[in-house]
């Protein structure tokens, strides 16, 4: 038997392959089926099964694709009602791969049709479960993105949650291994551990939501408390995932045209598409396609994508580093983004031989930031997070966070330069590239961000831990 998770970081999602005498399952698979395939044929194994563990809402999973590429069977839990051919499971229904069992328990509570689904090994043996986003390590997933207006409320939700984690999870033995859907930095939990992988018996010792004196009132309060709103693009990935999309190869020959700079500029003038710069931050501030937005490959893409352009049908024009289109097509098709139209032939450096307009951003380090701070008062926006900037920020510092940016811009002054940091420096010129398409230009971006800005001696609010918050 072998099993391999397959961790993709941008998204914090893990797929999982797991083999037993030349039979394949694929868990929650991504987009691009490709590298599914050829792991298959490496073993000389056929795939059997796709197991679904539900309608993702962050990703779109590749196993419409894969299902036809492959001739395996779709599995799903109870209450899903795809628009494809897929087996719905019942609880408790048990899926033989090579010499081990898959045994599908329905665990409603994040979504209606929510399964997490449990390995026996070649002995019998209960060995791993694949819970999808019902558990995550350190964390449940979160019961507010399947309500149904007038039908289920999130709290409603949180007590199905509640009561799959009891009945369904938490009698298994100590050693089960848990494999969840995500970790770390996903926006379908608050509360994440940065590892993948960890036994059950740890969780019930550090995971808040598996206390065993825990209430159902208590389950529901805490799991529902502090939930941000989710990104726009969420309900969308759900329709592609529940009723089909394009295929991944159909979608990268339709964005792998290169277009010369005239051409770039036509496309994008009669198109209406969002011309999307995918560079570093620092070549995109020392020269950039006017009214571009930057969007780096380098850091969080694709969620960053879904949070700010949230209409996946946006025809997209892509301004890349050289070599790194099919990249940025790839990873913008995995949270559904299939519009790419074409990228700019030869980089920005084309645009710029061809004398056509550019922009840049202005930009100053800490050390100069603390330097005017020192001389004059000077507004300064944080993009970072609520908590964030809560724990620890520039004293008379705005927060005016990069996923609400466009609810902010009444509050940036026109008369007069203001300065704009993150944490890093990544998200900051993201935030500066929308301020400058929405004709906001008085803003100076600040390297290195609030990393650099303690070392300089800039006055900041005392520090209070996060998980004080």
């Amino acid at each position: 038997m072998k099993i391999e998770q397959i961790y993709t970081g941008c998204l914090a999602q893990g797929a999982y392959y797991i083999e037993s005498k030349g039979e394949v399952a694929i868990i929650d698979p991504l987009r691009e089926v490709g590298p599914y395939i050829e792991r298959a044929n490496a073993d000389d194994a056929k795939i059997k099964y796709i197991f679904e563990t539900h309608f993702h809402a962050d990703f779109v999973s590749g196993h419409v694709t894969l299902a036809k590429e492959t001739g395996a069977s779709i599995i799903y839990g109870p209450n899903a009602n795809p628009s494809f051919d897929a087996l719905i499971a019942e609880d408790g229904q048990e899926f033989k791969v090579g010499d081990i069992k898959i045994i599908a328990l329905h665990t409603p509570g994040h979504t209606m049709e929510s399964t997490t689904f449990l390995l026996r090994d070649e002995d019998g043996k209960d060995h791993a479960i694949f819970s999808g986003d019902t558990l995550f390590l350190g964390d449940v997933g979160r019961p507010d993105l399947a309500q149904k207006m007038g039908e289920l409320s999130e709290k409603d939700l949180a007590g199905f949650l509640y009561d799959s984690i009891r009945e369904k999870i938490m009698p298994l033995a100590d050693d089960v291994i848990v494999y969840p859907a995500h970790g770390a930095g996903s926006a379908c939990g608050k509360n994440m551990m940065k590892e993948t992988v960890d036994t059950l018996g740890n969780q019930k010792k550090m995971n808040y939501a598996l206390r065993a004196d825990m209430t159902k009132d208590e389950f529901i309060k805490e799991v529902t408390d502090g939930l941000l709103p989710p990104p726009n693009y969420f309900p969308l990935n759900v329709k592609m995932n529940k009723e089909g999309y394009d295929d991944f190869d159909d979608v990268l020959e339709r964005g792998t045209r290169a277009l010369s700079p005239t051409s770039f500029e036509a496309a994008a003038n009669k198109t209406g598409a969002i011309v999307l710069d995918v560079r570093h931050q620092d070549d995109f501030a020392k020269g950039h396609i006017p009214r571009s937005i930057f969007i780096g490959l380098n850091g969080d893409f694709a969620p960053w994508v879904g949070a700010l352009i949230a209409d996946v049908k946006q025809p997209i024009l892509l301004v890349t580093p050289e070599g790194d289109e099919e990249e940025a097509i790839t990873r913008l098709s995995r949270v559904g983004f299939d519009g790419t139209i074409g990228y700019l032939e030869g980089g920005f450096e084309t645009w710029k031989k061809a004398g056509l307009e550019y922009d840049t951003v202005r930009q100053i380090s800490a050390n100069g930031l603390s330097k005017v701070l020192k001389e004059k008062e000077a507004p300064v926006f944080d993009v970072r997070k609520e908590s964030e900037y809560q724990s620890e920020h520039v004293l008379a510092a705005n927060n005016t966070p990069l996923d609400y940016l466009n609810y902010h811009l009444a509050e940036f002054p026109d008369d007069k330069a203001f300065y704009v940091h993150c944490a890093g420096g990544y998200r900051s010129m993201i935030a500066s590239s929308i301020l400058k398409s929405r004709g906001i230009h008085n803003l100076i971006d600040v390297t290195g961000g609030f990393g650099a800005i303690k070392d300089a001696e800039v006055s900041v609010s005392e520090y209070v831990c996060p998980t004080t918050l």
